[in-house]
């Protein structure tokens, strides 16, 4: 076989095991929206399309939590290590996982053996902002679609690891790239859509929203996040963002940034997407005075044409760059629709999912000082003393006046998912206790080019601890409990109706937690940092728990101070899955 034709055919290592193992089913879209209700598989992103990461079996619970014990494990191999932020999704027996640098399994959930694998031929001159992560795939028909770090969309048959077909999202070289795990919204018009953002909101990009059809990848509809531009349906231009230079000076919002870089949530109950919004650019915020819609927002999309139904901003004139991509959860809040999202500002939200309109903020760090809190309409109340100076007023033009504001750029919450318990009524936010000195500085748009305009050092907040796991009533505010470590979090929660929290540490501990009293029944270290999210559920008869264990992402890359904290931590790279003995699971029942 000639190189040309190897690679071809076979750059993805479509690596099919010789020995039978399980044959993966269809997954329709019924399949998806019904997910958080099905214990025998998990096949979307968040255990269910509303992201509440809530399970309703008990099997493993708080008596009998102590006896887990690991079933297998599997190793990503090789010496592409650094972060795994992957969430994996299982159906009829096999597990699909994607790792760092555009990886993706299929592993049979039984024994851990790998039935193939699948590795992205990435170019040179790659920008992810944030290490080489993935944070998980999708599965829609027979196939398992991922994105990757040079902007593509690829379809991978389930059964055999081999491309279906690749669409490009954008232009790596000008900063694009994609991370995020594809979100399968039902159509009325097509069955099933995937649902995808852009990532590279620092390099000046604009943010977009798009739908494909899952048989082909042909795209359907494209929604930009920054007001003044058009979005596209059926191959034509259909509406506008918001209203050209409404909140924008001059040319800016054409390089406005907005980037939807952690993807979205799927209520079917009001049939809208959800959607988060990135910082505006450049960081440098005297550049561009005014809201700077829609970035640092929410937005509710129409899965059928991609018209934003309702948006709202969380962070207008960000100066911080306080992202407002983290989730949406819905919710029922006292008989209302309502939708709770953590916000990099380091508040808690929550809001009418059918409007947007605002019910409550609370916040859930301690010592936030860019803002005085919340006014009725949901607004931030600035505290002008804590945005970085204009670097056109300095003495020498070339640097603005430095502040410390908390929490830092990495946010009270950044990318890690939160859960809801239907049980206790309680989120349970992984957040950390940090900020940052910051300046502005003077900067350019150059294509392909960091497009800052901002210098940073992040700095602890407390000497006893970073990472904060928190349980919060979102009909008060008021938090529960607290579980306080030392090292940052930077991992994905699960709730169970076992009254049990499953979260992953730096440190590399997964542990298991009392859902009312954050009380600790159980730990096991899985050698290396856990920065992915759990998942659970049951086989023959059997609950299981499984992990992605594999330290990085950005805290190592951008965390100034705190990254020393944590220089010492392994990389590495395994799914670790757990259950418990059979003679007491058994019992248990």
């Amino acid at each position: 076989m000639t190189p040309w034709k190897w690679y071809a055919t076979a750059s993805a290592i479509a690596l099919t095991a010789a020995l039978a193992g399980p044959v993966s089913a269809d997954v329709k879209i019924d399949d998806i929206v019904k997910d958080a209700a099905s214990v025998g598989d998990v096949v979307s992103n968040g255990l269910g399309p509303q992201g509440q990461r809530y399970s309703p079996l008990k099997q493993v619970n708080k008596d009998t939590a102590a006896r887990v014990v690991p079933a297998w494990a599997f190793s990503f191999g090789g010496e592409k290590q650094r972060g795994q932020e992957s969430q994996p999704l299982v159906k009829d027996g096999v597990m699909y996982v994607t790792g760092s640098y555009s990886r993706a399994w299929a592993v049979d959930a039984k024994t851990g053996r790998e039935i193939w694998q699948y590795d992205h031929r990435l170019p040179e001159g790659i920008m992810p902002c944030c290490d080489v992560i993935n944070r998980g795939g999708a599965l829609i028909d027979n196939k398992f679609v991922f994105g990757t770090l040079d902007a593509k969309l690829v379809a991978l048959d389930a059964k055999t690891g081999k491309v279906v077909w690749t669409k490009e999202i954008d232009d790596f070289k000008a900063g694009y790239s994609y991370t995020a795990a594809p979100l399968i919204v039902p159509s009325k018009a097509h069955g099933a859509l995937i649902v995808t953002g852009v990532s590279g909101g620092e390099f000046g990009v604009v943010g977009r929203v798009e739908a494909r059809k899952a048989d082909n990848g042909d795209l359907v509809w494209s929604r930009p996040t920054i007001e003044g531009h058009m979005g596209m349906l059926n191959g034509k231009e259909s509406t506008m963002t918001g209203k050209q230079g409404e909140t924008w000076p001059g040319d800016l919002w054409k390089t406005g940034g907005g980037a939807t870089w952690l993807g979205g949530t799927y209520d079917p109950e009001t049939n809208l997407i959800f959607m988060g919004t990135g910082n505006p650019a450049p960081w440098n915020s005297h550049m561009r005075p005014g809201d700077n819609k829609w970035s640092c927002a929410r937005i509710a999309i129409d899965p059928e044409t991609g018209d934003i139904k309702w948006g709202f901003q969380t962070t207008p004139n960000d100066g911080w760059d306080y992202d407002g991509v983290n989730e949406v959860v819905s919710f029922d809040l006292n008989g209302k629709k309502a939708a709770a999202t953590a916000d990099r500002n380091g508040f808690f939200y929550v809001l009418d999912r059918t409007n947007g309109k605002f019910i409550s903020a609370h916040p859930f760090v301690s010592k936030i000082n860019w803002a005085k809190g919340i006014d009725k309409d949901g607004r931030p109340i600035l505290d002008p003393a804590f945005r970085p100076g204009d670097p056109t007023k300095s003495a020498d033009g070339k640097k603005g006046s430095s502040i410390f504001a908390v929490p830092s750029f990495l946010g009270g919450k950044n990318w890690m998912p939160i859960a809801y318990s239907k049980d206790t009524k309680l989120f349970y936010i992984p957040s950390n206790e940090w900020g940052m000195d910051l300046w502005n500085e003077p900067v350019t748009y150059k294509k392909g080019a960091a497009y800052l305009g901002a210098g940073f050092t992040i700095k602890p907040v407390f000497d006893t601890h970073i990472g904060s796991l928190k349980a919060m009533d979102p009909a008060t505010g008021k938090v529960a409990w607290e579980y306080k470590n030392k090292a940052p979090l930077w991992g994905g929660i699960l709730a169970t109706a076992g009254g049990i929290v499953v979260f992953g540490t730096p440190e590399g501990e997964l542990k298991i937690l009392d859902d009312k009293s954050g009380k600790e029944l159980w730990s096991f270290n899985t050698g290396s940092g856990i920065v992915g999210s759990p998942i659970t559920w049951e086989q023959d008869g059997e609950q299981m728990i499984s992990i992605v264990s594999g330290w990085g992402g950005a805290v190592p890359l951008w965390g100034g101070e705190v990254a020393k904290t944590v220089a010492n931590l392994n990389q590495g790279g395994m799914v670790w899955t757990f259950k418990l003995p059979k003679q007491l699971a058994s019992k248990s029942k």
